[in-house]
């Protein structure tokens, strides 16, 4: 099972359930933790491989990574800690899975969070995939990872997201990284599917102003579908929650706060303890 820490307010009180983008690890909350705390259950989870759910690599040592699969995993958890429903909030490619998990169990998802959202590739973002597919088993994925970051990080305001998953990065391996890196071939087709087939979840986008390579993207999706909002978050980039985490914080709870699912999110049965690693 993937490592996960909660944070547990009460039993009446609905679950927010926070991942990470590929690179990071639930770590990369942290500037979240003290607002979201104070009004919900709030749940962090690794995904495989990445952060505390590293010991989980030699299960996957032979297989290739599908968004289907990771999302299988994120709701294992939730079965696991009988959270029957919560509110998602991710970042950058934990978008993806987030709206995978709303393909698979939607009734599971009261509303989506969407920060620094990837719902399409544009021309510069496909050059870089491809170069990436091109070097990736003869360059350290750490040249390569560092560039991605700096391109689509590229001001001096972005200075302290972008090292912090550069830095987040640096603890997976080779192996690892060429395997997430291998969902790129996934996502075109899936981010076309998403777009023309909406779940009829409430959903939020929040995206820097300086988020150039994604931003225009979502905007063209808000305005398609019935269920999407979108917020604008000045001075910031690819990373608002941690550019401009007080505006984030603000427009997520908010907006959670306006659709709550009180006394539905968690069932009547006890409780496993508080820090999991695999069992």
């Amino acid at each position: 099972m993937l490592h996960y820490k909660e944070f547990f307010l009460g039993e009446n009180e609905d679950w927010v359930v926070f991942i990470h983008g590929a690179g990071g690890s639930s770590s990369i909350w942290y500037k979240q933790l003290r607002d979201f705390t104070k009004e919900f259950n709030v749940l962090l989870i690794d995904l495989r491989g990445h952060g505390k759910s590293q010991t989980m690599l030699e299960r996957y040592q032979n297989e290739n990574y599908t968004f289907k699969e990771i999302s299988a995993e994120i709701l294992e958890v939730l079965d696991y800690l009988k959270i029957s429903s919560a509110h998602f909030v991710g970042i950058s490619l934990g978008t993806i899975i987030i709206r995978t998990i709303g393909e698979l169990a939607p009734e599971r998802i009261n509303t989506m969070v969407m920060g620094g959202a990837i719902t399409r590739f544009n021309t510069r973002s496909k050059i870089l995939i491809w170069l990436g597919h091109m070097t990736k088993r003869f360059i350290p994925y750490m040249w390569l990872y560092s560039l991605f970051a700096w391109i689509i990080m590229p001001s001096r305001r972005h200075k302290h997201s972008r090292l912090l998953f550069i830095n987040e990065a640096k603890k997976l391996c080779q192996r690892e990284f060429i395997r997430w890196f291998r969902l790129t071939n996934e996502a075109n087709p899936l981010l076309r599917y998403f777009k023309e087939k909406e779940i009829p979840v409430p959903t939020l986008y929040l995206m820097g102003d300086e988020d150039y390579m994604f931003l225009p993207p979502v905007q063209a999706l808000v305005r398609q579908h019935k269920y999407a909002a979108l917020r604008i978050i000045s001075n910031s980039g690819h990373v608002c929650n941690v550019d401009q985490p007080e505006r984030f914080n603000d427009f997520s709870i908010q907006f959670i706060k306006g659709h709550l699912k009180s006394h539905s999110a968690l069932q009547s049965a006890p409780r496993p303890t508080t820090d999991h690693q695999e069992l």
